[in-house]
């Protein structure tokens, strides 16, 4: 499945899981805030594994109405797995269900273009299905969809 080495923190038999991956851009339209909170607490009550990187305002929203369930997550970090980790994921991974994993070392202290992008990729590469809760036009996600979208099943919010 992947070729670099995995850090991980949590329950790795979540990868054997059925994934979709959720991705947003930064920027979002206001039109498709309430699409992506309509998601995710579908999602929620689906008890559907979620993958995502949960970095942008929204996506940080979508992984606050999934720490409210019982369903199975996965956080894919652009940078090293922190020491430290809040209450409420601490929670989740005694709960054994959530995995929190990286390709990069501890070292890689914050996320980059460049190390979101791999991440981005790698979750994608893991997933079933995509779901993008908005795409920027002529942003690195709609670059990296375009580049996907004839080998996964993709949505769009």
């Amino acid at each position: 499945m992947l070729k670099e080495k995995m850090y991980h923190v949590g329950n790795l038999s979540l990868l054997t899981l059925p994934k979709v991956a959720f991705l947003c851009s930064r920027s979002i339209a206001a039109t498709a805030v309430l699409k992506c909170y309509d998601w995710v607490i579908e999602q929620r009550g689906q008890g559907k594994c979620i993958i995502s990187g949960f970095q942008s305002q929204i996506e940080k929203d979508v992984l606050h109405y999934l720490l409210q369930g019982k369903q199975p997550l996965v956080i894919a970090l652009s940078r090293g797995i922190k020491v430290r980790l809040e209450p409420e994921l601490q929670q989740a991974i005694s709960q054994n269900r959530l995995l929190i994993i990286t390709t990069f070392p501890d070292s890689i202290k914050r996320p980059t273009v460049d190390t979101s992008q791999q991440r981005n990729r790698m979750m994608i590469e893991m997933a079933d299905e995509v779901v993008f809760g908005y795409v920027k036009v002529g942003g690195e996600l709609e670059k990296l969809k375009t580049e996907y979208e004839k080998t996964k099943k993709m949505i769009i919010l």
